[in-house]
């Protein structure tokens, strides 16, 4: 099976302009095709994932990827799928993100000549003239088709800003750019961005003429991956800091059991044909199927060696095992607890197991806590001191656990 019709078999592809072209550059290695990610964090997060994994199946299939960090844009705001204006970041948050993000990709894909290019629209977006970017550029856009896009029209009731209607101008320019600077000829995201995506499509054609090589593909890339990168308690990052290679683990390990063959199928490497063979079992082995998942995601983003170190952690916590070495765990300098403890809502905002005391009361008093595997219901409850000196395992819910301790 060759490359494009594997993306199909796998449900990555949602629409395409000029199937047949696409499917022949792809298939032959002949495509230098971009994706773009907007650094509005210091670390991806995983509804950043299926594009990187993407970007690194099309690779090894002997295309090009250009990685194209919006360091530009992120001055702008994507409208897409929002709704209320994007928080402003300073340039140096900004500068600090795409750097943050570099280091993240390369783990996915593999840069150097010959191989993938790493870009910032920064370079060329922050230098325009206007005067003459509404000459060169707005004059090949219609507003009254900029309005009927989706991205648009959501926003229309609660209000768009002259700022974040501008994006799509900006996106249109970054695959112009590409193509004129770097022959790139393909662009690839998500389903929330075909607008924009055909207005980069079109804007080449208009400019360089409409047999223009400059080819438009869509995946249920964002609306997938933002459902996947969200929990109650916001992003699952990429970076270890931010989110642990266990609790990456259980982020994947607790998928929806609807969605456990959607994941491995977009999102691991695992040959179709094993892939097929795993949809083929009983219900009773869907735990074994979350934790393939959930294993060869972590593999892929942290290594091997995290990866069973968090299956091995898991193991044990919920066979009833007492290695907590891998747990995710928050540490405490001893002159920063109170002589008496933490009362058990302060310590589990303190922990980051809820967002304020009104959640963790909630928590507490509906039986969604236990210490040291008792449960606790009283809001006044105190975890002492001495306790822990040794170490206070948490548990919020069945399945997320918490190691608390005076360094």
């Amino acid at each position: 099976m060759q490359i494009y019709e594997e993306l199909q078999a796998r449900g990555l592809l949602a629409q395409v302009t000029d199937e047949e072209q696409i499917r022949e550059l792809i298939n032959r290695g002949g495509a230098k095709f971009y994706i773009g990610f907007d650094p509005t964090a210091d670390s991806l997060h995983v509804g950043h994932f299926m594009a990187l994994c993407l970007m690194k199946r099309l690779q090894m299939a002997g295309n090009q990827p250009v990685v194209l960090v919006g360091g530009g844009t992120a001055h702008v705001g994507d409208p897409s799928g929002r709704t209320d204006l994007r928080s402003m970041m300073t340039k140096e948050t900004i500068d600090h993100n795409v750097e943050c993000f570099k280091k993240q990709m390369a783990r996915f894909i593999e840069f150097g000549e010959g191989k993938a290019l790493l870009v910032n629209n920064a370079d060329w977006l922050l230098n325009l003239n206007y005067i003459e970017l509404l000459r060169e550029v707005g004059v090949c856009f219609s507003v009254n088709n900029m309005l009927r896009a989706e991205c648009y029209k959501q926003r229309m009731e609660k209000g768009l800003s002259f700022l974040e209607f501008n994006y799509m101008i900006m996106q249109a320019y970054d695959f112009w750019h590409l193509y004129t600077t770097y022959g790139c000829n393909m662009q690839f995201g998500g389903d929330d961005q075909w607008s924009n995506m055909l207005a980069g499509t079109e804007l080449i054609r208009k400019k360089e003429g409409k047999d223009a090589f400059a080819m438009t593909i869509t995946l249920l890339l964002n609306s997938e991956g933002k459902k996947m990168g969200k929990t109650a308690k916001g992003a699952v990052w990429l970076d270890p800091e931010k989110t642990t290679p266990f609790e990456f683990f259980q982020y994947w390990r607790n998928v929806d059991d609807a969605d456990v063959m959607n994941c491995i199928r977009m999102l691991t490497f695992i040959p179709l044909e094993e892939i097929e063979a795993m949809d083929a079992w009983d219900g009773s082995r869907i735990n074994e199927k979350k934790e393939i998942l959930a294993f060869e995601l972590t593999k892929l983003v942290h290594g091997e060696e995290e990866a069973v170190k968090a299956r091995d952690a898991s193991h044990a916590l919920f066979a009833g095992g007492g290695d907590d070495s891998n747990m995710p765990t928050t540490e405490f300098a001893d002159a920063d607890v109170p002589e008496d403890g933490f009362n058990i809502m302060d310590l589990l905002v303190s922990l980051k197991l809820a967002s304020s005391r009104s959640e963790a009361r909630r928590l507490v008093t509906q039986g969604g806590i236990s210490v040291d595997g008792n449960g606790i219901s009283d809001i006044g409850y105190m975890v002492g001191k001495d306790a822990l000196k040794e170490g206070v395992k948490i548990r919020k819910g069945k399945k997320v656990y918490h190691r608390a301790v005076i360094a």
